[in-house]
């Protein structure tokens, strides 16, 4: 974790469960979905070192109009100056006072639930940034901020913003101060997400090639050319990792994921890369194999058609910078995705691609916001040196051939790199202003 002064507005949300924790499924409802890029498997962003913390929250019984009206207040138990915010009003309690930590007890009377934030008027910094605030639940959460005049700006789930009023912080505070971020709108981040499908859309005829050499080589029964040209379309799919939103149900066509309980080259009802790889490395006959390569043709076929409408919002592109390679440590790290070839850290050199390519594209928003940006991008560099020295002319060294010192190595340098990641993806989390939408 880095140092409070340099860490990002706090994020905070109700519900602290993981999402994707439940409980699996039955093999009959299983998501062939590639795990890592399944909305039901996203990990949390990681926590992120900072000043501002949860200190309680409370809520009201509501859930309608009466219940809400029968809330009179914040609830009295939640530490901190108490603060009134909802879809008519934001902010109202506080005064303003001497600069330092400010605690807030911030209470939602509506029933709508809203992210609230903390700018300065002058910087439009903001230094606290609440999000999830459910209907009247009430949040304690602080903040050290030096003098100067701030405003919270609160935005509920479906009402317009509001601004709240200004109100000035004097004197002099001595102590470390929370680091503020100057926000991004979804406006600022609609060029970069254009121009990262742009390059989607440019990877895909190399990929439809790559892919129709797997199924030339299949139907002439040339299994080892085969297999080298499978790993080659394989991993460059898999740099595709911020688009998966965009990719539907071409994504299962092109890539699912194994089963956990029946094995690969037994299942017929895999499809894409994961079932060639079965059938190729498991030693089955090629004719066996003509159809399941022919049919990831005809997919990417029709990604590059389907791509011609965008799927992806704007929030997307910041959070897959951090979601691949978090990912990427939890399913390809673990061997999870593999279904023969032994080439996860093949595919987690694609995926360090794919993160570096997909940052290359919101790098000049994080100039200025992200003070972790050169580390960030040193610790990704660093992290593909590492894994690409696993690579020995086209032969990967499979993770159960890695010594103990060789996989403490990896994993911790995979595990600081996506923690710097995460800060990339709460820095870019888009704020709505004033008459904008998202």
């Amino acid at each position: 974790m880095k140092s409070t002064e340099n860490a990002a507005p706090a994020d905070v949300a109700d519900d602290g469960t993981a999402a994707g924790q439940d409980g699996g499924s039955t093999d009959e409802q299983v998501d062939r979905r590639p795990l890592w890029r399944s909305p039901k498997v996203i990990v949390p962003i990681a926590a992120i070192a900072a000043i501002a913390a949860v200190v309680g929250i409370k809520a009201g019984t509501g859930g309608d109009d009466d219940a809400v009206a029968a809330a009179p207040h914040a609830d009295a138990s939640v530490p901190g100056t108490p603060i009134t915010v909802g879809t008519d009003v934001c902010g109202q309690g506080w005064t303003g006072g001497k600069a330092g930590r400010q605690t807030f007890a911030l209470w939602n009377n509506s029933i709508e639930g809203m992210e609230v934030y903390l700018q300065d008027v002058a910087t439009r910094k903001v230094y606290l940034d609440v999000e999830a605030l459910g209907a009247t639940a009430t949040r304690s959460a602080s903040a050290d901020l030096g003098p100067g005049t701030y405003r919270f700006f609160c935005i509920p789930e479906e009402s317009e913003p509001l601004t709240g009023p200004e109100e000035k912080l004097t004197g002099t505070y001595d102590g470390p101060v929370t680091a503020g971020v100057v926000p991004i709108t979804p406006n600022d981040l609609a060029p970069a997400l254009r121009s990262y499908l742009d390059w989607v859309r440019g990877q895909l005829p190399t990929l439809k090639r790559q892919a129709q050499a797997v199924a030339d080589d299949v139907r002439r029964g040339d299994r080892d050319a085969a297999e080298r040209d499978w790993l080659t379309a394989h991993r460059t799919y898999e740099t595709l990792g911020a688009a998966y939103d965009a990719f539907g149900d071409d994504d299962t066509a092109i890539n699912a994921v194994p089963s956990t309980t029946v094995p690969a080259a037994q299942d017929d009802q895999l499809t894409g890369f994961h079932r060639v790889e079965a059938l190729l490395w498991s030693g089955a006959p090629t004719a066996r194999i003509r159809q399941p390569a022919a049919a990831i043709v005809t997919a990417v076929g029709h990604l590059r058609a389907d791509l011609s409408t965008p799927k992806l919002q704007t929030q997307d592109i910041g959070l897959r910078a951090h979601e691949i390679l978090e990912n990427a440590i939890q399913f390809e790290l673990t061997g999870r995705t593999d279904a023969g070839s032994h080439t996860n850290l093949a595919t987690i050199d694609a995926n360090l691609t794919g993160t570096a390519r997909t940052l290359s594209f919101i790098r000049p928003l994080l100039v200025g916001r992200d003070p972790h940006l050169g580390e960030t991008e040193r610790d990704l560099a660093a992290a593909q040196r590492l894994v690409k020295s696993f690579d020995h002319g086209g032969r990967w060294t499979p993770l159960d051939r890695l010594t103990r010192g060789q996989r403490e190595a990896l994993d911790a340098r995979l595990e600081e790199t996506v923690e710097l990641l995460s800060q990339v993806a709460v820095i870019t989390d888009p704020r709505k202003t004033a008459g904008e939408t998202q």
